[in-house]
């Protein structure tokens, strides 16, 4: 009987060990992307590369989902009332940009019909659920699921909220926290221009 026992212990013991083994053993990763193919998104149904170095323009980039209740809109209503106070000229060095964190229910075309409800010169984005996630992980986006028990939406995506100035090539330099109040967003683009000598 005691040798039983301690069969069924040792049994125990080992299952216990090999579970607990199995569940420290971290997620496996996705390869990560290339920063060429990392910014190859599609807008409107048409390729676009976030990272094209031919465009000069200083990024605006804005994370969020067209279904967002709150958050979103009002984050890219203060874009707009941003954007409605710069100059063409301004508006010619800028480039807003709107990036989805839904890929499974935001395509490209709804990105960027969403966008433009808010203002003409904002370009809604939609990549891949890699690219969205390995984007995120770039800039520290960050965003999760929430399922919505009966709710005909399923789901919503809980996310912080920031505007990303972003170098042609990508490089952070210098972030905007959620506000209610267009004047930082304002300030940042007219330093970041005189800081290169653009009137």
């Amino acid at each position: 009987m005691k040798k039983t026992w301690l069969i069924v212990a040792i049994i125990a013991l080992l299952l216990g060990v090999g579970t607990r083994y199995l569940i420290d053993q971290p997620e496996p990763e996705m390869a990560k992307l290339p920063q060429a193919a990392l910014g190859q998104l599609s807008t409107n149904g048409q390729p676009i590369n976030l990272y094209n170095q031919q465009d000069s323009r200083i990024r605006i980039a804005y994370f969020g989902y067209t279904h967002c209740p709150d958050v979103c809109p009002t984050s890219l209503a203060i874009l707009s009332a941003a954007l409605r106070e710069f100059s063409p000229q301004t508006l010619d060095k800028i480039w807003p940009i709107f990036i989805t964190l839904d890929p499974e229910r935001d395509t490209s075309e709804k990105a960027q019909e969403y966008a433009n409800y808010f203002h003409p010169n904002i370009t809604g984005m939609t990549g891949t659920m890699q690219q969205t996630k390995q984007l995120a992980d770039t800039y520290g986006v960050l965003y999760a699921k929430a399922k919505l028990e009966g709710s005909a939406m399923e789901y919503s995506v809980d996310h912080n909220s920031y505007f990303y100035f972003l170098k042609p090539d990508g490089t952070l330099i210098e972030k905007v926290p959620h506000t209610l109040d267009p004047a930082p967003i304002i300030e940042v683009v007219n330093n970041l221009l005189s800081s290169q000598g653009e009137p």
